[in-house]
């Protein structure tokens, strides 16, 4: 079983840069998108063969997940928690025979941390999520996590300690996550794979220069790491400032 998720960083304007050509060319089971700004009947495209599944902003062209699937859940519930994580469209659980599929777009801490105190409460409700989740049957959470969670998952670690995104807040949480019977799926597959990663600020050719940081992610249970076959990143795919990130499950 072959999962993609993606932060196209506006789906509509993904769209008019190959969003479909890629996903016809990938041909994976599941598509997860994040930051789609966008609801569902706001664009037409043709790709046949999937359920589609939306969860957007109250606010409009902000966030928003969605997740296409060949193979229909069993069911299908966005949100999570308090009212407060309920209304940016930020996460859409998939329940299938033998594991749960949660597709996040976790809050960005924002410029000077000005969001770092809704986002420590976040890292702290959904992580109870997913342990919850986790006692029922296998988890595969995949994203935009919004962290680069150790040096060598971002090109310049030193200037950007304390920025959002490589906060020791952030950072600290992420550690917490992985210690919670969780793993990072790309680095237990590359421990010491360096310059390899999933987003790239527009600014200063950021991409051309390669100066990434690894945001986006498939984390899974412990259990299920036997089950992993590949986790790769596509580093080769334009049309966001995020490129898509692969994990392949053998179940």
């Amino acid at each position: 079983m072959k999962l993609i998720s993606w932060n196209v960083n506006g789906l509509r304007a993904c769209l008019k840069k190959g969003f479909v050509d890629y996903c016809l060319q990938e041909g994976a089971d599941v598509y997860c998108l994040q930051e789609t700004k966008m609801e569902e009947g706001q664009a037409d495209f043709d790709l046949p063969g999937y359920h589609r599944y939306w969860n957007s902003a109250d606010k409009k062209g902000y966030s928003g997940t969605a997740v296409f699937t060949k193979t229909e859940p069993l069911s299908v519930t966005c949100d999570f928690g308090e009212d407060l994580h309920r209304h940016e469209g930020r996460v859409i659980t998939a329940e299938y025979p033998d594991f749960y599929l949660v597709c996040c777009y976790t809050p960005n801490a924002q410029d000077g941390l000005k969001r770092i105190d809704y986002r420590m409460q976040w890292e702290d409700d959904f992580r109870a999520y997913l342990m919850e989740l986790d006692k029922v049957k296998p988890v595969v959470l995949c994203g935009d996590l919004n962290v680069a969670h150790q040096e060598i998952d971002l090109k310049n670690p030193g200037p950007n300690r304390g920025n959002a995104g490589f906060s020791d807040q952030e950072r600290e949480k992420m550690t917490v996550l992985l210690s919670s019977g969780f793993a990072d799926t790309f680095r237990t597959l590359h421990p010491d794979v360096t310059g390899v990663y999933s987003w790239w600020s527009y600014r200063f050719n950021a991409r051309k220069n390669n100066a990434g940081w690894r945001i986006d992610y498939f984390i899974v249970s412990q259990r299920l790491l036997d089950k992993v076959t590949d986790a790769s990143i596509r580093t080769e795919v334009e049309g966001s400032d995020h490129c898509p990130v692969a994990l392949e499950l053998a179940l």
